[in-house]
């Protein structure tokens, strides 16, 4: 009997992020209630209350969710960066191009992170949270960078901060635009050659740390 109620549980919530992510799509954080998510799920409101305290508290099991195909990425690109930091890096810009482009519901979160999220009132923490992991995976990024330096891929002097800059705006760019319009060209033939042309900036002529 535990079982099935642990299982009816998590059903419940499934379903009620389920909903929530087509809602929020549809109308937006900031004009999606609660009582819209539990209706849209067939539920009533107390159930959503059972597995969510706010609404920003779905919104972010809902990004936590969508992300975690990424973190996992991010793990085993640490562990392959040893050897080879430039082709694990590549191979991270690949994935995240081509799993967005291959995941619908990858899609509808980022496109509510990026367009329909108003960075407004209890969101705000939601987005402070977000934001902080990101800068651990810039952090991340930042330590691959420093080994293909050290392993000579990289010019000695090249400018980290700024070249882990540059490809934080070429995904997050990359992304955002191609949502816009997401049957304007196949990103997920596209991601390789797309990649491969800053890979060959970085690599020919990264940016430099000017030297006074």
């Amino acid at each position: 009997m535990a079982r099935k109620t642990k299982e009816d549980a998590e059903h419940t919530y499934a379903a009620l992020l389920e909903a929530a992510e087509q809602m929020f799509f549809d109308k937006g954080v900031a004009h999606t209630t609660l009582n819209d998510i539990a209706a849209a799920a067939g539920m009533t409101r107390g159930a959503i209350y059972w597995h969510f305290k706010d609404k920003a508290d779905v919104l972010q099991a809902l990004i936590a969710q969508a992300m975690l195909p990424m973190e996992a990425m991010l793990v085993e690109l640490d562990v392959c960066a040893d050897t080879n930091p430039l082709a694990a890096l590549r191979q991270m810009c690949v994935r995240a191009l081509t799993t967005l482009a291959g995941s619908p519901r990858q899609q509808r979160v980022f496109s509510i992170m990026f367009f329909k999220c108003e960075n407004i009132g209890e969101v705000v923490t939601v987005m402070e949270n977000k934001l902080a992991r990101r800068d651990e995976c810039f952090t991340q990024i930042q330590g691959i960078l420093v080994r293909a330096v050290n392993n000579g891929q990289l010019p000695a002097d090249t400018d980290v901060l700024l070249s882990q800059k540059i490809i934080n705006f070429f995904i997050a760019g990359t992304m955002r635009e191609w949502l816009l319009s997401p049957h304007s060209f196949s990103l997920e033939t596209a991601a390789p050659s797309m990649v491969d042309m800053v890979m060959a900036g970085l690599q020919t002529n990264p940016p430099r740390v000017q030297r006074s």
